[in-house]
């Protein structure tokens, strides 16, 4: 198959850049339900602008490409060996030209491969069929909504729904917890594949594979079908809405599948996937490599950009500010803000907050913006770096040091997706300063706002840990955590709790 690698590597480039048309109707479907103006519905528009940017720039939807994955079913006889080693190349190449950020790091030492290369990076399942043709499979799942994954041991009590038996009403429950634990954190509104029984190792795995299906299938199994339909339908009740900015779609899809289990165990997995549904799938020729068709066709998708308007918009408060900021403009801004920065502004993640907690920074941050984001990033001929896709990171991660390093350094703007905790919120109010949510997974948007990059420090973190000094023109994100404590995320996690808790009551006997 002396095609095999460079369809493989069409495969890769095609996911990270395009969303297949099933994906795309479900997110122009949730355009169309939301309020027009409110913060749910200029999200939407945020999203549907950076589909077409990245499709026509052929960079990342999201910068985060997440963990490779890989499934491929061949016919009797193939050269698992070399198709392995062949997928390996390809990806290595992808990292190389841009198409996927560099993801795989030692969980030991935290030193990253650069190539998405290591030991289990990425993930390939080989399995046979008896066709003749060979069909791989991708998915490109980011650690955001990864990090949403969650699996249930029936019997339990979950929040807001009391208990949750060994039967399929106990299964509903833990699905719509599901949901509501996810909040914005995992780039809502998203899709979730379901995996009811296994063990705590084939159930997460038959979640995932829920995940390949396409949006608009059926279930052929009549009541998982209605599991699904039901499913689908309250999610979208709970009004945690786009970024869990709140709204009317919480949840674009939701698909089930269902194994046998042992007695003594009875496992609900859920896999989340947020909107940048990234997976593709291509039929292979067996003799020559080259493809055949694409599994999840783009050919009847249209142009999703479109602008922002509506009645609600008029209310927004947009406020222009050039950074470095002072305490007393910070002070002015309030939830439901709309901040547009200029200046520069720099990058931190997990990395960089642990080395600032026990050390100086090597700039002057007072007043400064730190943007939670690992940017894909490209190094030109003449040695400059060019910001390839820039999106927000999740910001739960940074709680245990955000207060501290705010208060360390004078930091004023905190930007990052899926809001923070307490201890943040009170630093916030402690030292005059705000958190704004940027959507996450619009990272073609974002990086047309970063018009040069004035430096970088801490490269042996890794290109998406390291601190980039970025100039920045017209960023937008939404003050959603402000200086007089309060919180947009605490109140849709409580108003979408109490919608929770009215789901209550058996449905399925």
């Amino acid at each position: 198959m002396q095609h095999f690698q460079e369809s493989v590597y069409k495969l890769i480039v095609e996911t990270s850049t395009n969303l297949p048309a099933d994906v795309r109707r479900a997110i122009q479907s949730a355009q169309d339900r939301e309020d027009a103006g409110t913060r749910s519905a200029i999200s939407l528009s945020t999203i549907a602008n950076n589909i077409d940017m990245a499709e026509c720039n052929v960079s990342p939807i999201c910068q985060d490409t997440g963990m490779p994955t890989f499934i491929i079913h061949c016919p009797v006889g193939a050269n698992q060996i070399i198709m392995r080693k062949q997928i390996l190349e390809a990806v290595a190449q992808a990292t190389k030209d841009s198409k996927l950020r560099s993801n795989s790091v030692d969980s030991l030492t935290g030193a990253n491969s650069g190539d998405n290369l290591g030991p289990g990076t990425p993930v390939i399942h080989f399995e046979q069929w008896e066709k003749d043709d060979v069909e791989v499979k991708l998915i490109l799942k980011g650690g955001g909504c990864e990090n949403k994954n969650i699996q249930y041991s029936l019997p339990t009590e979950l929040e807001g729904l009391g208990k949750a038996g060994r039967d399929l009403d106990g299964i509903r429950k833990c699905i719509l917890h599901a949901v509501y634990q996810a909040q914005g954190q995992g780039c809502s509104a998203g899709f979730i594949g379901v995996g009811i029984g296994g063990d705590r190792t084939s159930g997460y795995e038959l979640a995932k594979h829920q995940l390949f299906r396409r949006v608009d299938d059926v279930n052929p199994n009549e009541e998982l079908r209605k599991l699904e339909d039901y499913v689908l339908e309250k999610a979208n009740t709970l009004g945690i809405g786009t970024m869990g900015f709140g709204g009317q779609v919480s949840l674009l899809g939701c698909k089930v599948g269902v194994m046998n289990r042992l007695p003594a165990s009875f496992f609900v997995s859920v896999a989340y996937n947020c909107w940048a549904f990234r997976r593709q799938g291509v039929l292979l020729d067996s003799n020559s490599g080259s493809i055949k068709e694409w599994v999840y066709p783009n050919g009847d998708a249209v142009s999703m950009k479109q602008e922002a308007t509506g009645s609600e918009t008029s209310e927004r408060r947009e406020v222009v500010l050039q950074t470095p900021v002072t305490e007393e403009q910070i002070r002015q801004l309030r939830v439901g803000d709309v901040v547009i920065i200029n200046g520069p502004m720099y990058t931190g993640r997990d990395a960089l907050h642990k080395y600032l907690m026990d050390h100086d920074a090597p700039i002057d941050l007072n007043g400064a913006a730190i943007y939670h984001c690992g940017p894909v990033m490209a190094k030109d001929e003449s040695g400059e770096w060019h910001v390839k896709a820039a999106g927000p990171t999740t910001s739960s991660r940074e709680e245990p040091y955000q207060g501290t390093i705010i208060k360390k350094f004078g930091i004023r703007m905190v930007i990052g997706k899926g809001g923070m905790g307490a201890k943040t919120l009170a630093a916030l109010q402690e030292h005059g300063a705000v958190y704004l949510n940027a959507i996450g997974g619009a990272a073609q948007y974002y990086a047309q706002c970063f018009k040069k990059v004035n430096g970088v420090d801490f490269m042996e973190f890794g290109t998406p840990e390291a601190m980039w000094h970025l100039q920045t023109e017209g960023f937008a994100a939404i003050v959603t955590m402000d200086s007089h404590g309060n919180s947009l995320h605490a109140d849709v996690d409580k108003n979408s709790l109490e919608k929770l808790s009215l789901l209550k009551e058996t449905v399925f006997a």
